[in-house]
């Protein structure tokens, strides 16, 4: 039991940030009150602002080893442009340098997996930020099933099998396809094995998609792109979350119009490829006025983990709003990646995974001076 006093809490659902003490319990938030009072620890906050611990819905920490070339390389499965049946906790290296640094500036969630250059790429799970060993991290061991729109596909296999965006669109359905016809001849043979259709590894792992429990989470950038992902999700009647987005703000009225949450990034970087020519820092706040669903990316390693809050400060920069850029970072990835149940905001039964700053979350020169996960101070300096 830990007793949190006199902090100014922004709790990423009001607008308004109060005064109040929080008091944490078997790793969970008990209480949320003025004046509260128990027999525990106590860590005075007097002066800080406490934020929920941010999170990220879109990245590849762990995957992509810190400093090391190919010996830590896991993001990609090259010899394969169809592996839904990966799992990024497979992967996941938790003694990267990457996740104590993300740790010490506040991002305490994230989901991470497979990158972009297969047109299904695999699993993607969410984990803490905390932690020597996966199992022990995981908040949802199987959110997502990667998929990628655009010129990676096409770049990574043009001397294969798959040289234009027709042939990336045309692979993805044919995926769906099977495993659609795989789960009904399942269905229909019920419980006898001998009607039943022979394993298919790739098939099983695109049953949990069809069957509405995790989302396609379509890498796409261009604005086309963007359109094609939600053609084939429609067409199949999955569930779809939209990641980089670089040309939403071209096409926000549309996007609104869709209601697919949408992950914008990573937008601190040179435009590396033709697809990126668009990009700016105006994006997400476009989006968001528009009505969309906003998040804010660094897809790490393109842009480090750690600095999530200060992509959301640049959107602020560019003319978001702040508190849409506050819960961009918070309860809308939460949202995105299906763990507001548990992370996101400060809410009385929600993880005690919380961030004391000296001042606010957009400003540069504030200090992080404690990161609890779970509970527990896990970063930063111990105030009691």
């Amino acid at each position: 039991m830990l007793l949190i006093q006199n902090g100014w809490i922004h709790d990423a659902i009001h607008r308004e940030p109060y005064a109040a003490d929080i008091l944490v319990q078997d790793g969970k938030i008990a209480a949320i009150g003025e004046n509260l009072a128990a027999d525990c620890p106590v860590l005075d906050a007097t002066g800080l602002n406490i934020y929920p611990g941010f999170v990220e819905a879109h990245c590849h920490i762990g995957l992509d080893g810190s400093g090391i070339g190919f010996e830590g390389d896991d993001v990609n499965e090259m010899t394969d442009i169809l592996t839904p049946q990966l799992r990024a906790i497979d992967g996941i290296e938790p003694m990267d340098p990457a996740f104590r640094e993300a740790l010490a500036e506040g991002v305490t969630t994230v989901c991470t997996g497979p990158g972009s250059a297969n047109v299904l790429g695999g699993q993607f799970a969410v984990i803490k930020t905390y932690g020597s060993r996966v199992d022990d991290m995981i908040v949802s061991p199987r959110a997502a099933m990667k998929c990628a729109f655009g010129e990676n596909p096409k770049r990574c296999y043009k001397d294969k099998n798959n040289y234009s965006r027709m042939s990336t669109a045309a692979k993805l359905r044919e995926a769906l396809m099977k495993a659609r016809e795989y789960d009904e001849k399942k269905r229909a043979a019920g419980d006898d094995p001998a009607k039943r259709p022979a394993l298919d590894f790739k098939l099983e792992a695109l049953l949990p998609v069809l069957h509405g429990e995790i989302p396609l989470k379509a890498h796409a950038h261009r604005a086309d792109d963007i359109f094609t992902a939600i053609r084939i999700a429609k067409e199949f009647g999955v569930r779809l979350t939209l990641e980089h987005v670089t040309e939403g703000h071209l096409i926000a009225e549309a996007l609104a119009a869709e209601h697919f949450p949408v992950a914008v990034g990573p937008s601190l970087t040179h435009p590396t490829k033709f697809e990126l020519r668009n990009k700016t820092f105006a994006t997400p706040g476009v989006l968001a006025k528009a009505g969309c669903h906003v998040s804010i990316i660094t897809d790490s390693p393109v842009i480090p983990q750690c600095y999530l809050p200060l992509c959301a400060a640049l959107a602020v920069k560019a003319g978001m709003d702040s508190f849409d850029a506050l819960r961009a970072i918070t309860i809308n990835p939460a949202e995105h990646i299906g763990v507001s149940d548990r992370v996101g905001s400060i809410e009385i039964g929600k993880d005690a995974d919380l961030v004391l700053m000296d001042g606010t979350w957009d400003a540069v020169s504030s200090t992080v001076r404690a990161v609890l996960v779970d509970g527990v101070v896990r970063a930063g300096e111990n105030l009691s």
